[in-house]
């Protein structure tokens, strides 16, 4: 066969591709109808990560990361069609938090640009949003503080997580020589001491609301300026990338959450809970608490203690854990962490896959 029949033959199969895309939106938009005369959620993490598992189990010849892109996109046609109001994240546009929205969601789904996690967890709160996405852990900093204390003290639940890799880059104008100051998110810059230490000893290092904003006030404000962020950030906005890849760890990756405003019925997924627990004041409450998990079998993948915010000396455990909130081990590690502890405090179950 030539090579103009070889195309004529990838033309055909692509109109036929594009046909059953569109039979499929038609029965996606029939099931959004069917969600909305029933209350159910349009976003189903659960039924995608079932889906998207399946996909790549029929298909074992084609690259599941190729193959996930591409059904990600699909699928965000569909739920894009069926959301009402947008998907918030920490903007500006070109942030880490747009890049795990956008991989969470894909790019047809509508979004909103907010300055601060407080407004997004309000966003959502108030209907303004239907979800949030959040960072809450990075790989080489540790937790996002702010937004575990703000989980701890809303009443919106988590349903689903990403994991980004991050690759920061120093962009800015001019050379080295010339920067006096560089601008960027706290755990952005935490991510890059060892970086600046060694090549910028003398630069004030100033936090803004994210690394898209840095990028954003350098564009403004050149002159003796420079910020830590993404490439894409950077090129977006025609600012140079001065040096690439400045994070102190190569494995550099940062996780996120989705929140919103009702929890995830229990799947047919491996799951992961995340709960808040205030302790008893007494000797072994934290022991005993812990006791609840192991007795069961139950492992606990991460556990983080923060201020309460309540009263002077108190703390509250973050733990995360393999497992719906519903499943009967869970529930019986609830009866008797609820006899142990002032607070327990479900966060949400959400898909054990990061995307």
């Amino acid at each position: 066969m030539s090579l103009e029949n070889h195309r004529r033959e990838v033309d055909r199969i692509d109109r036929e591709i594009l046909q059953l895309i569109g039979q499929r939106l038609n029965v996606a938009r029939s099931i959004g109808e069917a969600k909305q005369k029933t209350g159910a959620a349009v976003y189903s993490p659960q039924r995608e990560e079932q889906l998207l598992r399946s996909l790549t189990e029929a298909a074992p010849a084609i690259p599941a990361s190729g193959l996930r892109a591409i059904y990600r996109e699909i699928i965000s046609l569909s739920i894009g069609a069926q959301m009402a109001k947008p998907v918030a994240y920490l903007g500006p546009e070109g942030s880490f938090t747009q890049q795990a929205e956008i991989r969470a969601f894909g790019s047809s789904v509508p979004s909103l640009p907010l300055r601060t996690i407080a407004d997004i967890f309000a966003a959502v709160e108030s209907g303004e949003a239907t979800y949030g996405v959040v960072p809450v852990e990075n790989s080489t900093e540790g937790v996002v503080s702010h937004s575990l204390d703000l989980l701890a003290e809303s009443e919106l639940k988590v349903v689903a997580q990403v994991t980004l890799s991050v690759e920061q880059c120093l962009v800015g104008h001019g050379a080295l020589a010339d920067i006096t100051h560089v601008l960027s998110k706290d755990i952005a810059l935490a991510q890059c001491r060892g970086w600046l230490s060694r090549h910028l000893p003398n630069a004030v290092l100033v936090e803004t609301d994210s690394t898209a904003a840095a990028v954003e006030k350098v564009a403004r404000e050149p002159k003796g300026q420079a910020a830590v962020a993404s490439s894409s950030a950077a090129e977006s906005r025609g600012v140079p990338i001065l040096s690439r890849g400045i994070q102190d760890r190569r494995d550099n990756a940062t996780r996120f959450f989705i929140i919103g405003l009702g929890a995830n019925p229990p799947g047919d997924t491996p799951e992961v809970t995340s709960v808040v627990l205030t302790l008893k004041h007494e000797p072994g409450s934290l022991q005993g608490a812990l006791s609840a998990f192991s007795d069961r079998g139950i492992n606990l993948i991460r556990i983080e203690s923060r201020p309460s915010r309540r009263q002077a000396w108190e703390y509250q455990f973050f733990i995360d854990f393999p497992g719906h909130w519903a499943s009967p081990a869970v529930q019986a590690a609830v009866t008797e962490l609820k006899g142990r502890c002032e607070v327990v405090k479900w966060l949400g179950s959400y898909p054990q896959s990061a995307g």
